[in-house]
Order: structure tokens, then C-alpha cells, then sequence
């Protein structure tokens, strides 16, 4: 496991029954809640015996339904330093979760949230990039600039800036990218980190998605130099995107 690479996510919903019949309806995924009292009905997600998410009830009621995305962190305790000296702040400072492993909760300077994992007994997601599983990561933000000077003192990422699109990468490799939000979005929607899921069509699963009771936010699009996607809201609010699955290099 890379440090600083997409390493989980997790899905905190207003209605984890309904949440769990609608990704199970779209992907397949089999739910395993977690048979302990005090960890509030955590389900873990499975595409066939491959562990790929979690899915959780919300902690506040004014906490919103979105998919969080959590970096490896071999020590959350250091990184929780490195994100307070770069202008970041922490919404959960460390903080032990059961025996499956340490976490912070942060915001990144431009408002952005995401999650540091330091794993024990949960290592994170079984497989990447396989339908079904996490295939990229996504940075809506106001500051660009921030970001890029943010996250590669955070987490040592490189940033490869195109003309309409940056990629975060970590030892040659891509995993994500950072979309400047500027006029395209309405003032009040927040900057956020979004996780794009593999699939092994795009048209029909953003169809299924639609039948589901999803809103296609945007519809199949081919990206240049890049791989057919779409972006989703799910019945309860969360935003996800998907993108056909395409071998590792």
C-alpha cells in the first residue's frame, strides 16, 4: 500500500437500508453489516469476495449524505500535523476506530473534506479499477493553487497540470484529479472530493442508475485522452461518478 494513495471509501447516508438496496440493485455489491452495537449498523460493501466500501448512518443529523474518500497514512498522528501546518484543520482529530485502524477527519484550506487512514485489521479496499470497485478520485475546488501546494506537502503527491484539468499521482502513477469549480458551479455547493467507481458500461449503468432512482448529473461522456464516464446522485444525495474499467499499466 502506497502511502498517500486512495486507500478507502465510505458512504455516510440519511438511510443506510434504502442506500444498501440501491448500490446493491446498480453494482452488486453484497452488505455485511458489522454485528456490534457500538459500531451503529457499519456495513461493509463486496463486490463477490472482494472488500471495495463502507456505508454508515450519519453521525449528525446536519452531517450531509456524501461518499468520503480516505488516504493511507502510516501515521494519521504525523499527517494530522503536516494538514494544520499547511493551512488545513481537522473536523476529527486521531482517533481509534474498534481494531480496524486509526483516522482523521479533515478540510483541506479550500473547504474540501477527506479522511487519513492508518489501517490495523481493515487494510481498505481488496482491489481497484475492477467493475465494481474505486477507480479515481476527483478534487472540486475554488483553489486550485491551494490544492496543488496543499496536498503534495500533506501527502508528497505529484501534480500534473493540463488546461483544463490537473491529476494527482504518487510514484508515476495517476489516481486522480483536481477540477476548478470556478463559475460552473452554484456558490453554494461546497468544494468536495468525489470517487468515480469501475464499470464495464457506462451507457447502461447510468440507464440502470436513472431506473434506480438516481439523477445523472452528467450523462456518459467520452473524455479526450481519457475513459467513457458519468456522474451520479443517488437517491439519498450522494454524488459518485463512474468510468469504464480499463487494465493497469
Amino acid at each position: 500500500m502506497t502511502p498517500g494513495a486512495p486507500c478507502w471509501v465510505e458512504l455516510s447516508t440519511k438511510d443506510p437500508i434504502a442506500a444498501r438496496t440501491f448500490y446493491h440493485e446498480l453494482f452488486g455489491w453484497r452488505t455485511e453489516p458489522i454485528p456490534v452495537e457500538k459500531a451503529m449498523g457499519y456495513t461493509r460493501l463486496y463486490a463477490g469476495d472482494q472488500l471495495v466500501a463502507g456505508l454508515v448512518g450519519l453521525a449528525k443529523p446536519e452531517q450531509p449524505t456524501a461518499w468520503n474518500i480516505s488516504f493511507y497514512s502510516p501515521d494519521v498522528d504525523a499527517t494530522a500535523e503536516k494538514i494544520t501546518a499547511g493551512g488545513g484543520s481537522l473536523i476529527v482529530p486521531p482517533r481509534d476506530a474498534f481494531d480496524w485502524g486509526r483516522f482523521i477527519v479533515a478540510r483541506d484550506p479550500g473547504g474540501a473534506v477527506f479522511c487519513g487512514w492508518q489501517p490495523l485489521t481493515l487494510r481498505g479496499c481488496d482491489v481497484m479499477n475492477e467493475p465494481g470497485a474505486l477507480g479515481w478520485v476527483e478534487l472540486a475546488t475554488r483553489d486550485p493553487k491551494g490544492a496543488t501546494e496543499f496536498y503534495p506537502l500533506v501527502f508528497g503527491w505529484s501534480v500534473t497540470i493540463g488546461e483544463m484539468y490537473a491529476q494527482f499521482g504518487l510514484g508515476g502513477r495517476d489516481f486522480g484529479g483536481m477540477m476548478d469549480m470556478a463559475d460552473q458551479f452554484p456558490a453554494e455547493v461546497p468544494p468536495y472530493w468525489m470517487p468515480y467507481f469501475a464499470v464495464a458500461d457506462v451507457d447502461l449503468s447510468a440507464e440502470r442508475a436513472a431506473l434506480l432512482g438516481a439523477t445523472v448529473t452528467l450523462p456518459p461522456t467520452d473524455v479526450p485522452d481519457g475513459p467513457r464516464l458519468a456522474v451520479l446522485r443517488d437517491p439519498q444525495g450522494a454524488v459518485f461518478g463512474i468510468h469504464v474499467a480499463y487494465p493497469e499499466s
